[in-house]
């Protein structure tokens, strides 16, 4: 609903400065400062790391036409490297992409959007599919973004959660079923009673 993909039947989003964004479609929405990444990475596999960054740049004029042949400024190019360093690619940044691992992909993404300059970031089970490894850096990577960034993570494997929220809201059949501290929503009976089992 935030991102414009499901219009809710009633209500308002504020974001920003008391900004609704119902009615508004995902492109505004994402010129509004909102980021977004599903579950599956997306990236452009065929390209490098740094292109696929580049591409993702937050420009005045994003056509296929100014994208494709239009030079990156030295700006432009100085957060691109900035970034590369953020996510843990800069070894990386003339690789194919497709030919990273699983969790480096997830990274590039979150590059991506970082390029986008949003003041939101919304993650969707960032860490499924990972190595422990992976999960352990990529625990780090949004603990570090949460620093500048709002971020919202939807994510089913506690011990990542635990790792890395400040607050934990639990949903169940679209309500709020309880929120809080990691321990203060563990402890909570309709929480052990829906999910964690007794």
């Amino acid at each position: 609903v935030i991102c414009g993909k499901t219009t809710p039947t009633s209500g308002k989003i504020l974001f920003g400065k008391g900004i609704n964004l119902v009615g508004k479609n995902a492109e505004d929405i994402t010129k509004l400062g909102v980021g977004r990444k599903f579950q599956a990475p997306s990236v452009y596999g065929n390209l490098s790391v740094w292109q696929n960054l580049d591409l993702s740049v937050k420009r005045p004029s994003k056509g296929v036409f100014p994208t494709l042949m239009g030079r990156s400024s030295p700006a432009e190019r100085a957060r691109i490297e900035e970034t590369l360093e953020t996510i843990g690619l800069s070894n990386h940044a003339h690789d194919r992409a497709g030919s990273l691992s699983h969790g480096q992909k997830q990274w590039l993404e979150i590059g991506m959007l970082l390029m986008q300059e949003p003041k939101l970031i919304m993650l969707d089970e960032p860490v499924a599919g990972m190595t422990d490894e992976e999960t352990e850096r990529t625990a780090e990577l949004i603990q570090e973004l949460a620093g500048t960034h709002s971020i919202v993570v939807v994510e089913h494997d506690m011990d990542f959660v635990a790792s890395i929220a400040n607050k934990v809201t639990v949903l169940h059949e679209g309500s709020v079923l309880a929120e809080g501290s990691m321990d203060q929503v563990q402890r909570d009976e309709r929480v052990i009673e829906v999910y964690l089992g007794r």
